[in-house]
């Protein structure tokens, strides 16, 4: 008997769940609102498509696993994406001070738009499984609080049940899933949101001549000084561009739309070499500006009675600020532990659903317990605010964050976190709190640690009298 699988949403994590689904079902069906594109662009479905997006190694290992055949860093490299080593490739301004650059990469992440991204996991899934794709609006599921058995789907040609062995609801932030699980009796889901009001504001540039090789540059928020938070990054793209994002929360930190203000807000960062870069850069595009930023949480793991053979995944389950660049790999890490069920106990086993929903929980929990313990401390959050063990997590963290300025091994630890190849309690180890207790045992940087060659980029492209 035919076992057919259904995914909601054609993005990354639809897509990769498409491929892990692949491995047991015989067919497999995606469906989405959207025209897709047929090569690298922007598409409306998704409101963060524009900014920064950073692939992070503990997402871009699971990818590896769950495409058939394919290398999906070799890939994305092929396709023009950057490969960045957080260790010596990067150069970024923390609230506690420059981190240096070290000769030990430490782990890498790629970067590229997300538009070249989807493009390119889409179509390394579609050539090497049958996945098919359709142009559909999912209207809710069939089925009963037991179990799902389909969705009800709005096309061209009008509405229509499809019935499905295992649904994924990979639709995004816009999920219905909650009115969906109501309309089949499930009504004890807890929702949260914390919400610092960040805004985003990106423009793309051509990258200077001879600055092909400058190191992704970027000065972050600082939570902790009671003020709004401003941050700016350049990091490289396909087609030898520059995307440079800003972001800043309410109440004045948020980044303009206007060119000549984006440049000033550059300037006004805690340092102003980005904006220092971008002053002599050739713009290619007007200044895109998204709201759609807010840290929310379905917690699903937590339901009563979950229905067989549906799972949530990605956006759909947990969305994060985005400028902590955990959203992809979260979602990533999320496909691969329904890959791992899958394949231990295939496509129709009793309880299956309720335990892959219960381990993609614990990857959302690691991203959302790392951006709300930050958020929380911008004033004008809504949703949360600091209590007794937020407090000493942060004081803890700072101390850490300030010691990796001057340690290796203060800094490795952040860079495994922050690359999600580990998760938190990797701060906790014994070395990593031995190292932190001791403090930076190098004095801090002065400045952002370049070479002289990139210091000569630097000034050269400099039309700021800086």
């Amino acid at each position: 008997m035919s076992r057919r699988a259904v995914v909601i949403g054609a993005g990354l994590a639809g897509m990769l769940a498409a491929a892990a689904l692949s491995a047991v079902a015989d067919e497999v069906v995606v469906l989405d609102r959207d025209d897709l594109p047929e090569g690298p662009e922007h598409r409306k479905g998704l409101p963060q498509g524009r900014h920064a997006h950073l692939l992070m190694a503990g997402g871009l290992a699971p990818m590896e696993e769950l495409v058939p055949g394919v290398s999906m860093r070799k890939h994305l490299l092929a396709a023009g994406a950057h490969e960045i080593a957080l260790g010596s490739g990067m150069v970024a301004l923390t609230p506690e001070g420059w981190f240096r650059r070290w000769r030990h990469p430490g782990p890498r992440m790629l970067t590229c738009t997300r538009a070249l991204l989807d493009w390119a996991v889409r179509g390394a899934v579609l050539d090497s499984t049958g996945v098919v794709v359709r142009k559909a609006r999912v209207l809710e599921l069939t089925g009963s609080r037991q179990r799902v058995t389909g969705v009800r789907l709005s096309t061209a040609a009008g509405e229509e049940d499809l019935a499905a062995d295992f649904v994924v609801d990979a639709s995004g932030r816009g999920s219905r899933i909650v009115t969906w699980l109501a309309r089949l009796g499930v009504d004890d889901v807890r929702e949260k949101t914390v919400d610092a009001g960040l805004v985003n504001a990106t423009r793309l540039y051509r990258t200077p001549e001879g600055a092909g090789s400058f190191p992704l540059a970027m000065v972050q928020a600082d939570p902790y000084q009671g003020r709004p938070g401003r941050s700016g990054m350049v990091l490289p793209i396909e087609g030898d561009r520059w995307m440079v994002s800003l972001a800043g929360t309410r109440g004045g930190g948020e980044p303009p739309s206007d060119p000549d203000a984006f440049l000033r807000y550059t300037l006004d960062l805690p340092d102003p070499i980005v904006g220092r870069l971008i002053s002599g850069a050739e713009p290619l595009t007007e200044v895109h500006v998204s709201r759609s930023t807010s840290n929310h949480r379905r917690y699903l793991e937590k339901v009563r009675s979950w229905p067989d053979r549906l799972v949530v995944l990605g956006d759909a389950l947990a969305t994060f600020n985005p400028a902590y660049g955990q959203g992809m790999s979260v979602a990533a890490l999320g496909a691969r532990e329904l890959d791992r069920e899958l394949r231990r106990s295939g496509l129709g086993e009793p309880g299956l659903a309720r335990r892959v929903q219960r381990r993609v929980a614990r990857p959302v929990e690691a991203a959302w317990t790392m951006a709300v313990s930050q958020d929380v401390w911008y004033p004008g959050t809504r949703g949360g605010s600091p209590g007794v063990v937020d407090r000493m997590v942060t004081a803890y963290t700072r101390r850490m964050i300030r010691t990796a300025t001057g340690s290796y091994t203060a800094a490795s630890a952040v860079w495994d976190v922050m690359s999600m190849t580990t998760g938190p309690t990797r701060l906790l180890r014994p070395s990593t709190v031995l190292a932190t207790l001791s403090g930076p045992p190098l004095p801090a940087a002065v400045g952002a640690p370049l070479t002289e060659d990139e210091r000569a980029v630097l000034r050269r492209l400099d039309r700021t009298g800086r």
